[in-house]
């Protein structure tokens, strides 16, 4: 089965109202980022630039299953978009499916190379799977690829590396 085409960019006035939900969704104000995602052409809803900020939302009140298949819905129609792999892995693993949130990455590492954040959350399942060794090699990995400083500060503030947090000042560039 040919994969499909990168979706067309939204066009103006659906564009206009979805940065207008990302903002309210920035202010922490739900209930209107929802009110703009509504005024989306209906036929454009399963963009995956509206599907991102819909995830966002769901994933701010912790609604892991509707996360799941939102982010599941974003791998099929932009399978070359990383942020969908990426949701659906970290709604895998808030479902304590951790295990499979790894396996569902890890192959894309090599179609992705230079995309710290997957190479992050690489490290945070193998962290959390007690696969140290694997968890400082992703995170070494992230910490070259990423801004430094950037990747250092979010994994010293992040749960799932507390095992590596006595390491982690020392990862170099």
């Amino acid at each position: 089965m040919p994969t499909p085409p990168q979706p067309a960019p939204l066009e103006p006035p659906d564009s206009h109202h979805l940065r207008a939900a990302t903002g309210w969704f920035e202010l922490g104000n739900l209930q209107e980022a929802r009110a703009e995602l509504a005024l989306i052409t209906p036929a454009l809803l399963n963009h995956p630039d509206v599907l991102d900020v819909c995830w966002q939302l769901l994933a701010h009140e912790k609604q892991w299953p509707a996360c799941l298949a939102t982010a599941t819905l974003m791998t099929e129609l932009a399978p070359r978009n990383i942020l969908g792999w990426i949701h659906r892995s970290y709604a895998l693993h808030e479902l304590k499916r951790t295990l499979e949130a790894r396996d569902n990455l890890l192959p894309l590492a090599a179609r992705f190379p230079v995309d710290f954040l997957l190479h992050y959350n690489l490290a945070c399942y193998e962290c959390q799977l007690g696969r140290l060794d694997q968890a400082r090699r992703w995170l070494a990995q992230a910490v070259k690829i990423g801004e430094h400083a950037d990747v250092v500060a979010m994994a010293l503030s992040d749960l799932d590396l507390k095992p590596l947090w006595p390491e982690i000042k020392n990862f170099q560039k």
